[in-house]
């Protein structure tokens, strides 16, 4: 009887060695294949990589080189401002008085600058810190999941609005439902100003809080619910000490975007610097029902055209600017250390 060949089998019935199809498969196909490409390939693959390394390399070196400019101007007009004559670099930091445009003596102390830009930021923060983290104990704690997919994208829109919107929002019903409510304010005041910043910083502190408080792992809630813990405890004392370096990152970057907020504070605040001499003074110059200047305010006034492109005045915009983001920088270290001594991991 005959055998038959199995064709798995890799020799026949009379004994010789037979080639699986697999390798011949592969014979034939080495065969038909030119011994150029595994060549030609290693190169295509080493043009796009050096293609796609150059262009990583180009976009970072672009970032970086675009910051030294900025900073190389602003610092440098910045310091034509300060040895300019009849600048002092001592009235420019604790001077009281900020009058570069008007009267035949003019004043270059920025502190009423800075006084109005803190004061400013302080009404936004008290709105904005404890609304926004508030917030983002309910939806991570409380709301549920359906509620969570609707309110999370309504607080993403208000980040979406345009911050000259916010301006005359808080012209046109910020100011006069408080002036409804008995508060004696003046047109343009730091009150509204603050507000309407805080609305517009609130959904920062939301969202990120919010993320925060969702990254710690559930078993840190399981374990507060099993030795009795009930749902505020659990969010008080656990959830939101676990998320603190998430939470405090998410203050400092809404602090330092309401420092830097312009259009809202140059339509809202004013344009009269808070310039003090005495203590009574300073009581009105930190009073947030009346108007006040803030740094960006003044930027936006003498890029307006108020002044000329090659007086002093237009030089001590950047002396400003200068110290706006020396104000911020220190903000962002600040939040960056902050981030890295409270960070807490979890596998």
């Amino acid at each position: 009887m005959t055998t038959p060949i199995d064709p798995t089998d890799s020799r026949s019935s009379h004994g010789s060695t037979l080639m699986s199809p697999t390798l011949a498969v592969a014979s034939v196909g080495a065969l038909a294949m030119p011994k150029d490409i595994p060549h030609r390939s290693v190169k295509v693959r080493d043009t796009w990589e050096f293609a796609v390394r150059t262009t990583l390399i180009l976009c970072g070196a672009f970032s970086i080189l675009t910051t030294a400019a900025i900073i190389i101007v602003l610092f440098s007009s910045a310091w034509k401002f300060l040895t300019h004559d009849g600048v002092s670099w001592t009235e420019f930091f604790t001077g009281t008085q900020w009058n570069p445009l008007l009267g035949s003596v003019k004043h270059y102390g920025v502190l009423p600058l800075v006084i109005g830009t803190l004061l400013v930021s302080a009404v936004a923060m008290a709105v904005a810190l404890p609304g926004g983290l508030i917030t983002a104990v309910y939806l991570s704690e409380y709301a549920p999941r359906w509620l969570r997919s609707i309110l999370k994208p309504v607080l993403e829109v208000l980040a979406g609005i345009p911050t000259v919107v916010y301006g005359f929002f808080a012209l046109t019903i910020i100011t006069p439902s408080l002036k409804d409510i008995g508060l004696k304010l003046d047109v343009y005041n730091a009150l509204s100003a603050g507000i309407a910043v805080g609305i517009m910083c609130l959904p920062i502190v939301c969202s990120l809080s919010e993320d925060a408080l969702q990254a710690v792992p559930r078993s840190l809630r399981e374990g507060a619910y099993a030795v009795g813990g009930t749902r505020f405890d659990v969010a008080v004392r656990v959830v939101m000490p676990a998320a603190l370096s998430g939470i405090v990152a998410a203050f400092l970057l809404a602090i330092a975007r309401a420092v830097g907020e312009t259009m809202i504070v140059a339509l809202a605040a004013g344009s009269s610097p808070a310039s003090f001499t005495n203590l009574k003074e300073l009581g009105s110059a930190i009073n947030p029902e009346n108007s006040t200047q803030t740094m960006t305010g003044y930027m936006v006034q003498i890029f307006g055209g108020d002044a000329s492109n090659f007086g002093i005045e237009y030089l001590s915009s950047y002396a400003v600017a200068a110290t706006l983001f020396v104000l911020t920088f220190i903000i962002t270290l600040i939040g960056h250390r902050v981030r890295v001594k409270y960070r807490e991991v979890y596998e």
